[in-house]
């Protein structure tokens, strides 16, 4: 498998344009960046339709004891223009360091806290042990209300949407959802869209990962939830598959200078999607991320063509 890091090796040794050297990058970016934002269904609040999520290398550097890179990757987001920032109790120490980063660094109260709850074993969850992660989350994050929290992979959602509820019910919780990474779990997230009271749903989505598109995206919009897309560079799969390519020139029609652009881009021009969040543990890579959240998007025709391309590239 090929990461990103890896893979801008790759191509900045094969000579790749400028625009993929991370230090060029960083010379053309303004300040702060134009992002484009998306509203929060059933609501006036508007929201950038990239953000950060804290899986994957973010939550391997949270653990150790030097975190400088992740303190730079918020501090950078937020510079840009980034707020929603994704997270769980279940990412290792991604959200305890994040939480006290943020307020170390005075942006807490920029970023759209989305964090998680389940403390869920074997299909069963306990009430008291699922407010305990909750009241955790919120000592963690250093905030009296805390912007979305989820039910993370589908966790015993009978017994943690309604604690979730009642934290919505105080005003300490702005909006809740549930979410799912796994295919196989895709019925009952399905269920739970339709027969209860939630706001949100965190799936996965990427341009060879368009299973949702089938179902779960067109019943977000009927049910008016909003959708954060996970995991839209198919974890380390895309870069696996573009290794050793260069952006296809018909990329600048939509404004994408990097394959990071062109993935991102992708997932939030589906109008279902409310935001992508993108985990990395890199100033450079945010910049790059949040550049996808600038410009043209691609336009049905377009998407098309971006899958045929990608679908004709090698599995990764």
């Amino acid at each position: 498998m090929v990461t990103r890091r890896e893979w801008l090796g790759i191509a900045m040794g094969a000579g790749a344009a400028v625009a993929l050297n991370g230090r060029s990058l960083r010379a053309m970016l303004p300040s702060r960046l134009d992002l484009l934002t998306r509203a929060i269904p059933g609501t006036t609040e508007r929201i950038p339709v990239v953000g950060l999520g804290s899986s994957a290398t973010f939550a391997q550097v949270a653990r150790t004891q030097d975190v400088t890179a992740v303190r730079e990757v918020l501090s950078k987001m937020v510079e840009l223009g980034g707020t929603v920032f994704d997270t769980a109790p279940g990412y290792g120490a991604s959200e305890e360091v994040a939480g006290r980063l943020a307020q170390e660094l005075g942006i807490a109260d920029k970023l759209f806290w989305a964090t998680k709850l389940n403390v869920a074993h074997g299909g069963s969850a306990d009430p008291a042990a699922a407010r305990e992660q909750v009241e955790t989350s919120f000592r963690r994050i250093g905030r009296p209300v805390i912007d979305l929290i989820q039910v993370h992979n589908m966790g015993a959602p009978s017994v943690q949407l309604p604690i979730l509820r009642e934290y919505k019910q105080q005003g300490r919780v702005r909006y809740i959802g549930i979410t799912t990474t796994s295919e196989e779990q895709y019925p009952q997230i399905i269920e739970v869209m339709r027969n209860e009271d939630i706001d949100f749903i965190g799936i996965d989505y990427a341009v060879d990962n368009r299973e949702a598109e089938q179902t779960i995206l067109p019943l977000a919009r009927e049910r008016g939830l909003g959708v954060l897309a996970y995991a839209p560079f198919g974890r380390t799969r895309l870069w696996t598959r573009v290794a050793g390519r260069q952006v296809p020139d018909w990329a600048r029609e939509f404004d994408a200078n990097t394959w990071a652009q062109f993935f991102l881009k992708f997932v939030i021009s589906n109008p279902d999607i409310t935001a992508a969040t993108p985990a990395t543990s890199q100033a450079r890579n945010i910049e790059d991320n949040l550049g996808g959240a600038v410009g043209r998007l691609p336009d049905a025709a377009t998407r098309q063509r971006m899958i045929e391309y990608v679908d004709a590239l090698p599995a990764a």
